[in-house]
């Protein structure tokens, strides 16, 4: 059970969202679901993995996916946004100092 739990961790952990936006190249980061581009134009640094989450879908709307498509990207959405949300609320000293320090990170 404990490497059933390890394996499921990981695996979330590593497409979490705020893994992608704690330290961005260049302080820039893409976000688009498929070839949907966000009207997002920044997201701060703090709580960063639930912004990126959310700017999933304020974006281009997409005219060839189906209820299916919609449906399995929100229960992606819920999943990874709980992660992100633990992960954004441990690294949060690290976050405020960077928003301080480097201001909001720009999308796309």
């Amino acid at each position: 059970m404990k490497t059933l739990i390890c394996i499921f961790f990981v695996l979330f952990t590593c497409s979490c969202a705020t893994i992608k936006t704690v330290a961005p190249r260049q302080n820039h980061v893409e976000i688009s679901h498929g070839s949907n581009k966000s009207y997002c134009k920044t997201i701060p640094r703090i709580y960063s993995g639930i912004a990126y989450n959310t700017c999933l879908f304020y974006g281009e709307p997409n005219q060839s996916a189906g209820v299916d498509a919609t449906t399995h990207s929100f229960h992606y959405w819920v999943i990874d946004s709980a992660f992100s949300f633990a992960s954004d609320t441990v690294i949060l000293p690290y976050t405020i100092l960077s928003q301080i320090k480097n201001g909001y990170i720009r999308v796309n």
